[in-house]
């Protein structure tokens, strides 16, 4: 599972690229369609290319005050794929001989719904590795684009990251291009290749590495850190 590798093996290719990259620019991002709101996309058809990594930037860093099992629940429960997926769920479940199902009559309802089931995802899901919470949650329902969704958060240091695993190899390195434009940074390894991502704050940086295979150039995974900077690199 992506968590246990970061964790146990200290490894993770997404999470310590993101952790070590050196970065002297910031990639140009325009305002496309990132103006929806995480809850917009509930029971509708939801894309790789819905998924907008930009969009998750405030509620990391809104985690990096919190204590990090209500970080993590607080990223979980604004990630727009994971609120489709439930979402997706929750309406599957209607039935017509079952009681009046939210999904079909009150938005406000079906966006409550998705909230407290992502709120027992996380709080029956989180375990701790060196003082880290951590949540992995497998996407399994077919069809949607992606296939598993991790958070990780240090109790003693609040840097957080989000990662999600891709389910086919539709999204490719096109479509990330098509999106945020060109990577201010490549590397090449020996079975993938990685785009670079960052946005600066005077806060905090933030950043994203998308894993790509060289071969077809799909999309495996991606993964999205946000670090506070030091007060004496505020500026």
């Amino acid at each position: 599972m992506v968590t246990l590798t970061v964790i146990a093996g200290g490894a993770c290719r997404f999470l310590m690229l993101a952790l070590i990259v050196s970065v002297l620019a910031t990639s140009s991002w325009s305002a496309d369609d990132s103006n929806q709101s995480p809850a917009s996309l509930l029971g509708a058809d939801f894309s790789a290319n819905n998924f907008d990594w930009r969009e998750m930037v405030p509620y990391l860093f809104m985690a990096t005050s919190l204590p990090a099992e209500q970080g993590i629940k607080a990223v979980l429960e604004n990630c727009g794929v994971l609120r489709a997926y439930v979402g997706n769920e929750v309406q599957v479940e209607c039935r017509p001989d079952k009681r009046p199902c939210a999904a079909n009559n009150d938005r406000a309802m079906l966006d409550g719904e998705v909230s407290k089931r992502i709120a027992e995802i996380a709080q029956e899901t989180i375990s701790w590795r060196h003082k880290t919470a951590i949540v992995d949650y497998p996407l399994t329902r077919r069809p949607f684009p992606f296939s598993e969704i991790a958070a990780l958060q240090n109790d003693k240091n609040p840097d957080v990251y989000l990662i999600l695993a891709l389910a086919d190899r539709s999204y490719t390195a096109t479509d990330v291009q098509a999106k945020y434009g060109d990577p201010y940074d490549t590397d090449i390894y020996q079975w993938y290749s990685i785009f670079k991502y960052r946005l600066d704050h005077p806060g905090y940086n933030s950043k994203a590495v998308f894993e790509i295979d060289p071969v077809d150039g799909a999309v495996i995974k991606v993964a999205i850190s946000l670090k506070l900077k030091k007060p004496k690199n505020r500026h």
